[in-house]
Formats: C-alpha cells, structure tokens, sequence
C-alpha cells in the first residue's frame, strides 16, 4: 500500500512538472518568435540602408532576395514607391497609412497580416534617412521559420500531455490488473491457509488424543482400584502423558508466536557445550561419542534461548537417528562476513522422498513425534537472518548446517 501511494505521488510529481514545463515553453514561444522576427527586420533594414547609402540609384536593391522576405519597398514623404520589389510598382502611390505613421512619430511599426495568397506575413515599417532625405522602409517577412518555434513548442505540449495521459491511463491498468490479481492471491492463500488449517487440525487431533486416551485408561484403572499398588506405574504413566500434552502446546505456541526478542553477540562454542551437555546422558546410555570442533573466538549474533533451543533440537533428532550408537559431531567455520555450524551424525539418514518435507509442520517418520521439532528450528533459524540447510545419505549419516550472517552491530 505504502508502495503505491509513494508511486502515485512520484508519479504526480513528474506529470505535473512536465505540464508545466510544456506550458512554459509554449508560452515563451510566441514572444520568442517575435523576437527572432524583429530581430532580423532590424538586420535587413540595416543591410539595405548601408546599401542605398552607397547607391541612391537603388539599383544595388534589384538583386536583393532575401529568403525570408515576401517583398519590401522603400516609399517617399510623397507616399509614392521609390523603389519596390516588383519593379512594376515603382513610381506609383503606395496608399499606406502605416508609412505616413512612421515618417510622423518618426518610429518602426510591426504588425501581422494575412497575404491575399492566404499566408500569415510579417509587416514591418522603419524610418530610413538617406542624404537628409526621409523615406520609409517596409519590410514584408515570411513567417514559417519563425512561426516554427511556436509549432515545435506546441507539437511539444501534445506530444507530453498525450504521454501523460496515456502512462496514466496504462498506471491505472496496471493497478487494476495488479489489485486484482493480489485478490486472487488472498483468496488462493485464504483456501490454502484453510486447507492447511484443516490438515493441521487434524494432526492435532491425533497427537492429542494419543496421549489423552492413555490418561484417561490409567485413570480410569486407578479409580476402580485406589488402593493397589501398581497405581504409582500408571500415575507415572499420566504424568508422562501430560508432560507430552505440554510439550506439544509449547512447541505450537513457539511456533507461532511472531513476537520480537532480544538479540546479542554470542560465542557459538559455549552454546555447543551447553547442549552437549544437556544430551549427555542419553548420548551416553545410546553409546553416541560426541565430538566438538568448534573453535574459540567465533562470533553469531542472536537470542541465546532460542539458538539453544535449536541446537536441542537437533541434538536430539541427531541421537534418535543412532540408536545403536554413533558419532555426533559439532564443528564451525568463519567464512568473510558469515559463520557455519554444522552438525552431522552416523545414523539411519534421510530418505530421499522425505527430504522435500522435513521442514513441514507435523511431519514426522517417528512413532511418538511431534514433527514440529525441525519446522520450529527453521523458523527460528530464518527470524536470525540465516538458513539451514540438510544433507543425508540413507545409512550413512545426516549433516545440518546453519549459515548466520554477521550483523552491523557486532
């Protein structure tokens, strides 16, 4: 949500300032265009007053053809042509009032017109002073070069408002397509989260009521007869169901819990040696030698009840694995910026089948497991940052190795 709303302001950003920038061009067009147009009238009327300057006869002006003039003329205070463009119109009356204009204010004039030809001109009037004479210029432009500034500033703005448009039009396409497939999405994970609730639910169900059912026969075999000695057997037989019971639901409620805890630097030797010595005892009755390689002065980064927890876990899996004996061994490796424990034992191995489901919830290939014992490792391993991994080949030995990586604030 936070994403697309950041999109959609970005996105309004840099439509609107493209908007504005377009507009901004096509309003300095047309003033740029005038400029460019006076610009050059005051050239050309600097070009032909040096000209007649240097020939009053104003023959010099005959092969004078500018490509961006229409026509231009000079005319007289008697309003009569003194020279033209079209040799035809030379000597005849000029009838313009723009020419008496500027010979009276003594200042250049401008205007556009439309030719009889249909096409947008120029016209501009300057006074000219040749040999104390006083005659006026009249220049008539073409205007499509210079009009092109305002074409292209145009062309501009439809090109960037069409494109604004249209990437919003294909935005909201896209987030149409994309909330509907995230919908489709929450409902494929409702029905697998369903599925999987169902699946889960009944797994429960069987491992609970396991051990209910045996509460409940010892129960039942103490309260017909209080008084008989072999009832201390069957109490213990609750108690050890009770403690199965127990062990279940803090497992689940490890499992999913999601809640945040504390996280330190740890030294991965002194975790092995208190889980070793936790399982030392029932090593010892299984006849499993127990072997630690880690070295001193390693470094991991994560909540020690937690990592011990795993490390139980799979010491425990590890010794259930051999029992006939064995070798359990734990070894680490620093490697750049990660640490690498590995625990591998000489027992039964994985099956190929069940590997792609060890880490499952529930699944278990033990007659009284939970199946939650490597799915809970996982998920702690995971909230650390780091992976784990399993290799194992049937008959001759597992090795789970968990990769952490190093932290900032190591």
């Amino acid at each position: 949500m936070m994403l697309r709303k950041t999109f959609f302001i970005f996105g309004s950003i840099i439509s609107l300032f493209l908007l504005w920038f377009a507009l901004k061009d096509y309003r300095a067009a047309g003033p740029i265009a005038a400029e460019n147009l006076r610009g050059l009238a005051l050239t050309l009327t600097e070009a032909i007053g040096n000209s007649v300057k240097l020939d009053p006869s104003f023959t010099s002006l005959a092969g004078f053809h500018p490509s961006d003039v229409a026509f231009f003329s000079i005319i007289d205070r008697k309003g009569n042509y003194r020279f033209h463009s079209n040799p035809d119109l030379i000597g005849a009356p000029a009838d313009d009032f723009n020419a008496v204009a500027v010979l009276t204010n003594k200042s250049i004039y401008e205007t556009r017109v439309v030719l009889g030809t249909g096409e947008k001109a120029y016209e501009f009037y300057a006074p000219l002073f040749i040999h104390n004479e006083e005659l006026v210029l009249q220049l008539m432009l073409h205007t499509y070069r210079a009009d092109s500034v305002v074409r292209r500033a145009r062309l501009n703005l439809i090109t960037i408002v069409s494109l604004i448009i249209v990437g919003w039009i294909l935005a909201s396409i896209i987030y149409r397509f994309n909330k509907r497939e995230e919908l489709h999405q929450q409902k494929m994970i409702h029905r697998e989260n369903l599925a999987r609730l169902g699946e889960m639910g009944a797994i429960l169900a069987h491992e609970i009521r396991n051990p209910l059912a045996g509460i409940k026969g010892n129960a039942q075999i103490i309260r017909k007869k209080p008084t008989e000695s072999r009832n201390e057997l069957f109490a213990e037989g609750i108690v050890t169901e009770v403690r199965r019971l127990e062990s279940l639901v803090n497992d689940l409620l490890v499992y999913a819990r999601s809640d945040r805890y504390e996280l330190n630097a740890l030294d991965p030797k002194e975790l092995i040696d208190h889980t070793i010595r936790l399982i030392q005892q029932e090593a010892d009755q299984l006849s499993v030698s127990i072997a630690n390689e880690c070295p001193e002065g390693l470094h991991i980064y994560g909540n020690r009840d937690r990592l011990g927890q795993v490390l139980l876990n799979l010491a425990i899996n590890a010794l259930q694995a051999m029992p006939n004996g064995g070798l359990l061994r734990f070894s680490a490796v620093k490697k750049r910026r990660t640490v690498r424990i590995d625990l591998s034992d000489s027992g039964e191995g994985i099956n190929i089948e069940d590997m792609a489901k060890i880490f499952e919830p529930f699944f278990t290939t033990k007659a009284r497991g939970t199946g939650l014992g490597l799915a809970l490792s996982k998920k702690i391993i995971e909230e650390h940052n780091g992976n784990i991994n399993v290799e194992s080949t049937p008959g001759k030995g597992t090795t789970i190795s968990i990769l952490f990586r190093h932290k900032a604030r190591e």
